[in-house]
């Protein structure tokens, strides 16, 4: 099997009505594994919205993406939803916890919506994200018990539950003081390097690009470069 988690070619997405608007247009990329790749440009330039086409959360209008060198691009979308499930992790700016679950809860969904593993498996890898990402005492706490900083690694392990090829992030670090911003990039940096992981990072924070083995540049839809 190919290093290359994810290609696109020739991938556009337009928003059409009385004015049409052009999201991304032709974006041509390769994403492998063990890269920590971020994705930058101003602001409204089709950053987040490349990602979202990534993630198979939105539909092209043209182009083709391949994953593990299987071209997915008419996929069904119940196929879609179940690789979404199995292969890609998501991690955003707000951090999206349930409200009325503990930590491990949250974990644990992802791994009870894919069925792949026992209730015992589940809870047991749930708690030992939770140990990797240093929140064994904050396990059983609900979401409004926890720090920004702890809530987004819980986003992190939540992600990481269904040992996905893909790690997609859009603005991780947006609402995180600074420590626990660089805490953030640490983990995601050594999910590629340690993990093997392929992770993109949409940011406009230097630092994260000054991190990065890769930086794609996003300017009006477009990959500049």
């Amino acid at each position: 099997m190919s290093d290359i988690v994810i290609k696109t070619e020739h991938l556009t997405r337009t928003l059409f009505g009385e004015v049409p608007v052009t999201l991304v247009e032709d974006v041509g990329l390769e994403i492998r594994r063990g890269e920590f790749v971020v994705i930058t440009g101003p602001s409204g330039s089709g950053k987040s919205s490349l990602l979202y086409l990534l993630g198979l959360l939105d539909t092209p209008t043209s182009g083709t993406v391949w994953m593990n060198d299987e071209n997915i691009s008419a996929y069904s979308e119940d196929k879609l939803a179940e690789l979404r499930l199995a292969e890609l992790g998501f991690v955003f700016q707000f951090h999206f916890l349930l409200p009325e679950f503990s930590a491990l809860e949250n974990v644990m969904l992802p791994m009870q919506r894919l069925g792949r593993m026992s209730d015992e498996q589940i809870r047991s890898r749930a708690a030992s994200l939770l140990t990797d990402l240093g929140l064994e005492e904050q396990q059983h706490k609900l979401p409004h018990q926890l720090s920004g900083g702890q809530s987004q690694r819980v986003a992190i392990a939540r992600a990481l539950a269904n040992d996905p090829l893909l790690i997609l992030a859009d603005e991780p670090t947006g609402n995180l003081d600074s420590t626990s911003s660089q805490n953030v990039e640490n983990i995601l940096k050594e999910l590629a390097h340690q993990h093997h992981r392929a992770v993109a990072v949409v940011t406009h924070e230097t630092r994260f690009a000054a991190a990065a083995d890769r930086v794609i540049t996003i300017v009006d839809g477009r990959i500049q470069g």
